[in-house]
This record gives structure tokens, sequence and C-alpha cells, in this order.
């Protein structure tokens, strides 16, 4: 299925299911650790700066697997050859409700 960025960026900015800010790690190599929002809406996990509103960047949940990566409060989302790197700031944030 495809999606164009105009249906993204309306799609973003419905009611999240679910939010929190984590430590956001890009899927390169040695890159940094960066303070993000991160919001579910239906099967997509949006992600944005924190002081903007408009999406940086979307992960479509569909066929990933999420695993949990060595360290306090870290997991990662896969999806073929892509893997992002999420620690969320405290524990309640990754229990389930």
């Amino acid at each position: 299925m495809r999606y164009n960025e105009r249906e993204l960026l309306l799609l973003s900015r419905k009611p999240a299911e679910k939010a929190a800010e984590v430590l956001m790690r890009a899927p390169k190599k040695g890159s940094a650790l960066k303070k993000r929002l991160v919001k579910l809406v239906v099967n997509f996990l949006f992600y944005f700066r924190t002081d903007e509103t408009e999406p940086i960047g979307a992960l479509l949940l569909e066929h990933c697997k999420i695993s949990k990566e060595e360290g306090k409060n870290v997991f990662s989302i896969s999806k073929c050859f892509r893997k992002e790197l999420l620690r969320c700031l405290c524990q309640e944030k990754i229990s389930p409700p």
C-alpha cells in the first residue's frame, strides 16, 4: 500500500493511541541518540522533533519485529533491512496499559 505525504500528514494529526518521548537512534552506525516525540496512530509510528508539530518520519508497523535490546528500557523495531533503536525515558512508557 502506498501513502502520499499529504495523507500521512493528515493521519499524524489524529489523536494518538499512545505517545511518549523517547531517545531514538537513526539506523546509521554510530549515530547519536536524539530526543523525539513518538506517536502511535493506527499502525503508524510517527516521530517528531520535540518542538515541532509536523512529523520528521513515520514507520509503518506491519511485518516488524520488536526486540528488547541491551540496556535499560531499550528496544528496537526492525523491518527488512532497517532497524530503529529507541530508549524510553521511563519504564512506565513501555509497559502495557
